[in-house]
């Protein structure tokens, strides 16, 4: 569609990211004219710098791992070493056919008006780009997030750097500091040291990725020692400074760890300043947009989606909310998301994936109700052809239905789907265990754990 001067659209979104282009694409469907701002490429965060790449090195980190450890499968080959050319070559040809496709969906649709440039609210519907104005009849806000750095910590792209800088990396470095043990931090550590780095994570909470189930986390440590990936929990961060060789960290009570590199890894931060959202009456708390559950910002007909409105930064989340709230303006009375249903997947070697509640969660909702179910891979064909360890672990509620569901092991990202319907149609473990699921796959640790839980275990005990 062509871009007219001062137009008005039903639909103006401020960022092209996950949010803001899902909202897009299904109010175009919906014969809603859009007008889609973005300042920098189409597809945002995810795609160029987040969930995609970082997966692609994952890839890469574990086709190095596998060829590391052929022989125990009986097959000889030998890693000669990592080409980050060839790995860079790899990852950017994914995201490119994927940004290729995404302005394909875009650019095909005669309802979407793609502006290319920084936008900026200039007035309670109305988004300023170069100088044109853009109203909207309604405003989704979906400028996303950057990745954050800590008081004192002063990132040069160099030695000191962020998950964008560690991207686009030329070199495998022979040691990295990973500040930070959330999913960023220990998606990272576990591809370098894949690829050969002596890696330590430093963490401040008391356990790595600290907002999964602790028993996941526990179960990540152990398979880390096993790795030889270093970490230090319960350890904050005090100083850092450059070194003739690279870095020195000094984290709480003096201790001090030198490496090449150091990444920090300590979240994402709301793209929100100088947006003109507050000057516009939009509520922020440390830069956060404030929502109802309908994702109303308090000024009329005013939206926000994605990683600037609390709550887990994740693109699907952002697919869920940009789709809610283009139905919402349509007028077709969405159901409101339930956050806790979304799941959660760390793409680290093992796996960690997980839907629902957390055993403390639940304990805390529902007290002494709360029963557990720890299915151990070690008695899944699949896992034992993998050489993987790990479990599925169910919550439920006595006599009720399953409120959480968390698994470890390789491959069990691909298992959430089904767990997140088990916990989103709220079904109890009789309900999954008349289920029939095929043999021999990982997936059947699902249906295995639901079989005990049931009170009929076949490849467990009770």
């Amino acid at each position: 569609m062509s871009e007219p001067n001062d137009a008005t659209f039903d639909i103006v979104i401020l960022g092209g990211g996950s949010g803001g282009y899902a909202a897009a694409l299904r109010a175009a469907q919906l014969d809603l004219s859009v007008a889609l701002i973005e300042k920098g490429k189409l597809g945002g965060t995810c795609l160029h710098n987040g969930c995609i790449p970082t997966k692609a090195l994952l890839h890469a980190a574990e086709i190095a791992d596998q060829t590391r450890e052929s022989a125990q499968f009986g097959v000889k080959a030998e890693l000669v070493g990592i080409d980050m050319a060839g790995v860079n070559s790899y990852k950017d040809g994914v995201v490119s056919r994927l940004y290729k496709g995404l302005q394909g969906l875009v650019g095909g649709s005669k309802n979407i008006t793609f502006v290319a440039g920084a936008g900026k609210l200039v007035g309670k519907n109305v988004v300023e780009v170069d100088g044109k104005r853009y109203t909207g009849r309604n405003l989704i806000l979906a400028s996303g997030s950057y990745a954050k750095s800590l008081p004192g910590l002063e990132v040069d792209g160099e030695r000191i750097i962020t998950s964008d800088h560690a991207l686009t990396l030329d070199r495998v470095p022979a040691s990295v500091i990973v500040l930070g043990g959330g999913v960023i931090g220990v998606e990272f550590a576990s591809v370098w040291r894949s690829f050969g780095v002596d890696v330590t994570i430093v963490e401040a909470l008391p356990r790595l990725v600290a907002a999964e189930d602790e028993e996941s986390s526990k179960a990540l440590e152990r398979a880390f020692r096993k790795r030889k990936i270093n970490f230090k929990v319960g350890k904050p961060f005090e100083k850092v400074e450059k070194t003739e060789k690279g870095v020195k960290l000094t984290i709480s009570g003096g201790e001090t760890v030198e490496a090449e590199l150091l990444l920090v890894a300590v979240g994402r931060g709301p793209n929100t300043a100088d947006l003109g959202y507050a000057e516009q009456g939009v509520k922020l708390d440390r830069g956060y947009v404030l929502t109802d559950e309908r994702l109303r910002t308090g000024v009329p007909n005013v939206y926000a989606v994605g990683d600037i409105v609390p709550g887990l930064q994740l693109a699907h989340r952002g697919f869920a909310q940009g789709i809610f709230v283009a139905e919402e303006i349509a007028g077709l009375n969405p159901a409101v998301i339930d956050e806790v249903g979304i799941p959660r997947v760390t793409y680290s070697d093992p796996e960690l994936a997980s839907v629902g509640l957390t055993e403390a969660k639940a304990k805390e909702q529902y007290g002494d109700k709360v029963k557990t179910y720890n299915y151990n891979l070690g008695g899944n064909g699949k896992s034992q052809i993998l050489k993987t360890a790990g479990f599925v672990k169910l919550v439920r509620v006595e006599d009720g239905p399953v409120v959480g569901v968390h698994m470890v092991g390789a491959r069990v990202g691909e298992l959430i789907g089904e767990a997140q319907l088990i916990y989103n149609w709220e079904a109890y473990p009789a309900e999954v265990a008349q289920l029939v699921h095929a043999h021999p796959t990982q997936n059947e640790a699902l249906g295995e754990a639901h079989l005990a839980l049931a009170g009929k275990p076949l490849h467990a005990h009770a």
